[in-house]
Formats: C-alpha cells, structure tokens, sequence
C-alpha cells in the first residue's frame, strides 16, 4: 500500500518505522522540508517529500501535526486527491500546553470533525491515545495475550476497514469506536486516552466516556503554556 505521512514528529516518524517494517511504501513530509527527513528516510526507506507530495498517488495519508497547525496546511491540499483516498486523523488538542484555542472545538465539535473541516475531507481518526514509543515498540502478533488495542472512529466503513487492516498489520486490535461525532471517546482526557487496554478494555473504556471536556483539556485566557507549565 503507499502511504503518505504528513507530519515526521514523535507518531509520524514511529509511522514512518512501522509501516515501513511492514512492507509499505512510505512518502514522509514535514513543514521544513525533505531536506530535513534524510535520516529517517534513509534509515526506513521511506521517501522524502513535499507536502503536497505527500498526499499525491497514495492510497492513505495520514495527518500528524499539532492541531493548530492544521489550518496552516494548503487550502487545496486534497483538491486533486481522489475520494476514495483515505485521511487518517492522528491529532490531539491541547489547548493549554500548545494550540491556543481553537473556538470550534472549545463550544463541542469533535476535533477530528474540526480537522475534517479545515482539510475539506472525511477522516479516520487513530493512532491519537497512545504514547509513540509504545506505538513503536509494543506491536504483538494477532492472537498474542495482552495485544494492545486501538479505537478507529469514521463515518466511511470502507475507509475504516483500511485503516483497521493496517492496525492490526503493525501488531495492534483495532476497535470501531464508531462515527467521527462519535470521536470524542477517545480524545485527550477520556478513559481510553494513553491507557494501552487490551480490546475488552477499550470498549469498556469507550462506553464510560464523558462527552464534556474537562476543565485541564479546555482553553483559558492565557493559553497556550507550555506541557510543563500549561497555561
């Protein structure tokens, strides 16, 4: 499958890593420039590229950069890109270490449904409640006792099939967490966020959720801080 990555952070670059274990064909992007990606590309394999590169002739891209960054991405990005290409949603907001607030998303709208917004195209949203390194290396083959699970919301089942057959490629259980309205349940400061369950405990954690946001995951006046001291 090709596969572009925009975004070569902490879950970008353990993408990178993963799916090019996999066998994938990988085109990574950063807002700096491929100039920028030469060891991770020549580490994987995976291709360096543009932005706009990186969402031409792929079967997935996947978005992973800070949220506030997503409205800063070309108005037409995906104008070209074929509706059956399917756009993986990997954020998370955080108003108070990092993105300032993002009004839309503070008055109740689910952040992936904010994405969606800004790139004028449906997405999958995965690979936002666990910890990079764990998404690196704590892949276990299908079947394998304590197998990390990981909740995929969507509102095109097709394209969530896809993204759940590549979970599971990379040594997780992939879990329907249900519509993008549906996201919430897995945002930052719910019960599954971060939590590495195994699947009976992601559906367990998914139905506990509370679709207020609590008070630490909300924007103040003096946001963004820093993750050391969040404003």
């Amino acid at each position: 499958m090709k596969i572009g990555i925009i975004g070569s952070g902490n879950i970008g670059a353990a993408l990178t890593r993963r799916f090019r274990a996999t066998g994938h064909e990988v085109a990574v992007a950063n807002s700096r420039g491929p100039d920028t990606l030469r060891g991770l590309a020549a580490e994987t394999g995976a291709e360096a590229v543009t932005t706009r590169d990186a969402a031409r002739g792929r079967d997935v891209v996947i978005v992973t950069i800070p949220e506030r960054n997503v409205a800063d991405l070309p108005a037409d990005l995906f104008s070209d890109v074929p509706d059956d290409v399917v756009v993986v949603d990997t954020g998370n907001y955080y108003p108070r270490q990092r993105d300032a607030r993002i009004e839309p998303i503070e008055n109740g709208m689910t952040e992936s449904g904010w994405v969606a917004q800004q790139l004028h195209r449906p997405v999958v949203k995965a690979f936002n409640n666990i910890y990079a390194q764990h998404l690196l290396e704590n892949g276990k083959p299908k079947g394998t006792p304590g197998r990390i699970a990981l909740p995929v919301a969507g509102d095109d089942p097709g394209a969530k099939a896809v993204v759940m057959r590549l979970i599971d490629e990379i040594g997780f259980d992939p879990i329907d967490s249900g519509s993008i309205a549906d996201s919430w349940r897995q945002q930052p400061g719910s019960p599954v966020y971060t939590k590495d369950f195994e699947a009976a405990g992601v559906r367990r954690a998914l139905s506990e959720a509370e679709q207020e946001r609590k008070p630490e995951w909300r924007g103040t006046a003096n946001s963004p801080g820093t993750f050391e001291t969040p404003a």
